[in-house]
Formats: structure tokens, C-alpha cells, sequence
């Protein structure tokens, strides 16, 4: 689990520090910094898979090794901060547990040149690697604890590169690389959904819902109840199963079966099938260390966001998958338990400077005196939390 993030000179953050939690929620106006704060955990995942800073940033196109990667919203071009930032470079610090070894690394990057200037990993109070801009050269020195030297690309975040080569613990620098890229952007699209599956034995559902029927039809027995009874909590006494029904080549479209009547996908409302689509991500046989979802609530009556609530309540943090969820919708914010506002958190922009702040709930001045008298809901309707940052 990623257990504290650190973002410097990146988007709309001059400087931001977060402790997360294993369910974390991002609320605030529109403009706040929500998506930027995801666009930071892609900038992460990128550098886990190996990537490029330019294909990072700016994306990569599909090849047979690598699926598609989507660059991070503005590309390199909107990467930094636009405030008083001479350098024009970015910093990201991410710290969490690998094998109950406490990890920190460390990454500051120009968008300008496509190139990592600073980097680091430590493990417990170890310095793992340090990387710089070497002085007479145009590469990458990296440095290990027991003086050893190579010289990388400046292109390429080292992480990745020295697996194999220093003598620490391959095995731990595997755990830390494997948590970074292991994360999974979830926003089905209703019109991906009601298509059909092109792969039959999917482990993991796209990121814009692509093989949701195959991942579906593949649950076995236990799983298969397991998911239906999220189903039956969002359309209640009216689920009697899921199965998929087969188009001209075989492939499999999701389909809901209700009172013994069979209703394919394209006949679904958006809000049942995106509810489905989340739900299902959860069954996965291959789970993401960390899974992001935006607006949770999209497409949900208000009397049903309960049940979204409780689904990431049950799967995130512990042994599950880590969640990064964005809502607009007071009425989550009126489910959460009080322990679950210590990992919300609420993001503001300054309309003069641009920048974006992040603060936990909790910490909002006042904040348990106000909501001993108001409705947290209300309090997140009425814009309470940004006015009162």
C-alpha cells in the first residue's frame, strides 16, 4: 500500500503532502486538482512499466509487447507548475511497505527535455540509489550504497534500469517497481459496456470497461454470487443472475437475467452497467495494488450511492486493493464512517495564483464543532469546505 505522497511543481501543485489511507477520497468544486492528483499517481505508474519521461507524459502508441498508454492530461507541455517555478521541473516522492520493508523513492523530472535530473530510493532509513545529472556528460549517474557506479539514459527513470545490476535486494526493488506499475484506472464507458468482449479469458477489465463480459463470465460459482449480491443491492429483488449471450463469432455480451427474463447490456441503463463495470473490477484474478475511480457516483440515484459506498468500503485497504475515488455527490460524503474522513480529502484552487491546495477533512479548522451541529452532506452542498480553506 502507498502509505504518503509528496507532490512538488506539478500541474496546479506548488507543494502538496498527503498520508493515504487504504480508501481515499478526493471531493472538491471542479478545477480543484482532483484529476491533476490522479495525473500524478499515472506519472508513478508510468515510471513502474519502464516508460519513457516523453512517453510517460505525452503518451505511447499500441505495439506488440504494450497495450496503448494515454500521457496525462496537457501532455509534457502542462506538467509543471506555472507559478514561480525557474527550473521548470517537477518533483514526486512516494513512499509505502514492500514485504513490511518501509520504502520512500524519489523522482524530480524536466517536461522541457524529456529527462529525469534527480532520483532516489530508500528503503527503511538506507539509501538505496541516488541518481543525478552527471556534471561533464549528458547521462544519468547512478550511485548505490556500496559505490557502485553506472551512467543511464537521462530519458529513462533509473528504477526500472539498475533491477539486476547493484547488489541490494532484487527481490525488494521488484515489490517497489511492481506497486508502482501495478495500478488500474477505472471509467467504464456505457458504450464500451454494451459491446461485446474480444477476449474470452481477460484478467483484468480495461479502463474504459473493454472485456467486461468475458471478465463477467469467467467468475466462478462463488465469485459469481458474491458479485450478483452488489447487483441485487443496486436493483433490489429484481437480479436473479448475470450471463453473457454470445454474438455471430461467439464473443460474449453482458447480460442480466431478471425475473427470467433475459436484458442484454444494450437495453441497461448507464448507471446499472457502470455499477457493474466497478463491481466486476473488484473480482479480477489479477488485482491492481491501487485502483482509481472517478465520480464514483455517475449515473446512480441518490438512494443507490450507498450501496457504491459500501462496495469500496468493503474492498479497499487491509489486504485489498488500494482506492482512489473522486466524488462530487454529497450524498457519499453523507455514508462515510467517521475514521473514513481521515482519508478524505478536500482540494481548493486559489483563483489568483492557480495553485491547488489538498487538506484532510479532518483538518479543516472547526471541523468537528461544525459537524456536531450540521450535516456533514449539507456542510459539502453548500461549499462549507472550500470556503472555509
Amino acid at each position: 500500500m502507498l502509505t504518503r505522497i509528496v507532490i512538488e511543481g506539478f500541474k496546479s501543485f506548488r507543494k502538496v503532502d498527503l498520508r493515504l489511507g487504504g480508501m481515499n477520497l478526493l471531493i472538491g468544486a471542479n478545477g480543484g486538482g482532483k484529476s491533476n492528483f490522479l495525473d500524478a499517481l499515472r506519472v508513478l505508474q508510468g515510471i513502474g512499466n519502464g516508460y519513457s519521461v516523453g512517453e510517460i507524459l505525452d503518451g505511447k502508441p499500441k505495439s506488440a509487447t504494450n497495450e496503448t498508454w494515454d500521457g496525462i492530461r496537457g501532455g509534457s507541455a502542462k506538467a509543471c507548475f506555472e507559478g514561480d517555478n525557474e527550473d521548470e521541473t517537477f518533483q514526486i516522492s512516494v513512499s509505502g511497505v514492500a514485504d513490511d520493508h518501509p520504502w520512500t523513492y524519489g523522482v524530480r523530472i524536466s517536461p522541457r527535455s524529456s529527462q529525469v535530473t534527480r532520483e532516489e530510493l530508500r528503503l527503511a532509513e538506507k539509501t538505496l540509489y541516488t541518481a543525478r545529472r552527471a556534471p561533464n556528460a549528458p547521462v544519468l549517474l547512478v550511485e548505490s550504497e556500496w559505490d557502485e557506479r553506472l551512467n543511464l539514459e537521462q530519458s529513462r527513470p533509473a528504477l526500472v534500469e539498475v533491477a539486476g545490476r547493484f547488489q541490494f535486494d532484487e527481490p525488494v526493488l521488484t515489490l517497489v517497481t511492481h506497486q508502482l506499475a501495478n495500478m488500474q484506472r477505472i471509467d467504464p464507458a456505457p458504450s464500451i459496456l454494451r459491446d461485446y468482449s474480444s477476449a474470452f479469458l481477460p484478467e483484468r477489465i480495461g479502463e474504459r470497461g473493454e472485456n467486461f463480459a468475458g471478465l463477467v463470465e469467467m467468475f466462478d460459482v462463488d465469485t459469481r454470487n458474491a458479485y450478483v449480491d452488489w447487483l441485487r443491492e443496486l436493483r433490489p429483488q429484481e437480479v436473479d443472475t448475470v450471463i453473457a449471450v454470445r454474438g455471430a463469432l461467439d464473443e460474449p455480451m453482458f447480460a442480466v437475467v431478471e425475473r427470467g427474463r433475459k436484458f442484454p447490456a444494450p437495453v441497461l441503463s448507464d448507471g446499472t452497467l457502470r455499477f457493474a463495470a466497478i463491481a466486476a473490477a473488484f473480482y479480477q484474478p489479477d488485482m491492481p495494488s491501487v485502483m482509481t475511480i472517478e465520480e464514483i457516483e455517475k449515473g446512480l440515484h441518490p438512494s443507490r450511492v450507498r450501496v457504491m459506498v459500501e462496495m469500496l468500503r468493503a474492498n479497499g485497504g487491509g489486504d485489498h486493493t488500494q482506492i482512489m475515488a473522486t466524488t462530487h455527490s454529497p450524498t457519499v460524503v453523507a455514508w462515510l464512517e467517521p475514521d473514513e474522513c481521515e482519508t478524505t480529502f478536500v482540494f481548493a484552487r486559489n483563483p489568483d495564483t492557480g495553485e491547488s491546495t489538498i487538506t484532510r477533512l479532518v483538518d479543516i479548522e472547526g471541523f468537528e464543532r461544525i459537524v456536531a451541529d450540521q450535516e456533514l452532506a449539507d456542510l459539502f452542498a453548500e461549499g462549507w469546505m472550500e470556503s472555509a480553506l
